[in-house]
């Protein structure tokens, strides 16, 4: 005799009316969403989210914002609260599927000063799942790099604002203004399977941005851009990042920190398998030369390929851009507890290894372990200030300028 097992979602599936198997899930085209793209799909945006939020209290399905393929102008900035909503309220969670692709308008000076062209606000067991963003970004860019001093700053192309148990999968975002996701005191947040793109002369144009944030992971994800493909801000703890391809764009970055006098550390912070592809830094922690009570530790670097990057493992922590405010100062933001291991590779200049420190606040309990790293064909070199660690296995080039605590 045969076991036929039937899981209880499958059996409120098979139950369920058929007007609410329809009802949970909210196609933008019913709101008078165009999927040609000749018109702003804006309301019909909002309409469906607010549908999508009134759903009744008894689900226990997400509904479904559903976005069909085709192109989908996007002229407004928008704004999802999660107050108000039931399907939040109740824990039942949503989700946003994109099968087309959310575009931007032509015209910068639309969006401006903005902030953030796409952003979520205080929502709960939320999934964005598929599709694409395009944040028509080139003649912003172009502007910024032209004699024109009126150009806005731009706007973020997706933003999640103090939201927890977030996912984000399968998004392709191309060519923001600014950055391309930033995620701003959540908790509990997954982007996985991400695709960034964005030319390496773009400015400003960060893949994916974390601060004040807890329990972050970002996984199996590829980001071209031209700024940091990843960034990590002020307050940032247990950060996972692994499985991440980075090129063109400047690495991996802590920081940079120290801008202000009081903000919270980076704490916890683990890159394993990633791969740097001609980028201008590969791991690097960099703070303003300014006094500061901030600070990073407890971080991991392990499992990392470089490929003809300028600089593969830096820590500088006399940031001073244009040397205005900080000139002469020194870094009051405390580095400690940096490991680096299982690093191979080429460096495209000669000092593959740069640990710049702070007189007044060394680094320390910095930990190298088998770090191979090559410079046309040559074992590349290291330059330390201030930098007070260990080594161990192999590590090429040989780092005698770090100081040994014992």
């Amino acid at each position: 005799m045969e076991t036929i097992i039937i899981s209880s979602l499958l059996i409120y599936f098979i139950f369920i009316p058929p007007t609410l198997i329809k009802g949970y899930r909210y196609n933008v085209i019913d709101y008078g969403a165009n999927h040609r793209g000749k018109s702003d799909s804006s309301i019909a945006f909002l309409r469906a989210w607010e549908a999508a939020c009134n759903v009744d209290s008894t689900w226990v399905v997400p509904p479904t914002i559903y976005v069909p393929r085709g192109r989908y102008l996007i002229k407004n900035a928008l704004v999802f609260s999660g107050n108000n909503c039931t399907s939040m309220d109740n824990d039942i969670g949503m989700v946003l599927r994109i099968e087309g692709t959310l575009v931007a308008p032509e015209d910068y000076m639309v969006l401006g000063n903005m902030g953030a062209w796409i952003s979520f606000e205080e929502v709960s067991g939320f999934t964005v799942s598929g599709g694409t963003i395009d944040g028509k970004g080139g003649r912003l860019w172009a502007c910024k790099y032209g004699e024109d001093s009126n150009c806005p700053s731009g706007a973020t192309t997706l933003s999640f604002t103090k939201s927890k148990d977030i996912t984000i999968s399968g998004l392709r975002s191309v060519n923001s203004q600014l950055y391309h996701i930033v995620i701003n005191e959540c908790d509990n947040v997954l982007l996985q399977d991400i695709t960034v793109l964005a030319p390496g002369s773009s400015p400003n144009t960060d893949g994916i941005h974390v601060q004040q944030s807890n329990h972050v992971l970002i996984s199996n994800s590829n980001i071209g851009t031209g700024d940091d493909c990843i960034s990590v801000g002020v307050g940032t703890t247990d950060l996972s990042i692994d499985n991440v391809v980075c090129g063109p764009g400047h690495g991996i970055s802590i920081g940079s920190l120290g801008k202000d006098v009081d903000e919270p550390g980076v704490e916890s912070v683990t890159a394993t398998g990633v791969i740097f592809k001609g980028t201008q830094n590969g791991v690097r922690i960099k703070s303003w030369g300014r006094p500061s009570h901030g600070y990073v530790r407890n971080v991991l670097f392990r499992n990392i390929t470089m490929d003809e990057v300028q600089n593969p493992i830096i820590i500088d922590q006399n940031y001073c851009p244009n040397n205005l405010n900080c000139p002469g100062e020194e870094s009051g933001v405390e580095v400690s507890d940096v490991t680096y291991e299982e690093i191979y590779g080429s460096s495209a200049t000669e000092v593959a290894v740069k640990f710049d420190c702070s007189p007044k606040y060394p680094c320390s309990r910095i930990r190298m372990k088998n770090v191979q790293l090559t410079y046309k064909g040559q074992i590349a070199t290291a330059s330390c200030a201030n930098a007070v660690g260990t080594v161990d296995g192999i590590i090429e080039p040989i780092i005698s300028c770090i100081i040994d605590p014992n």
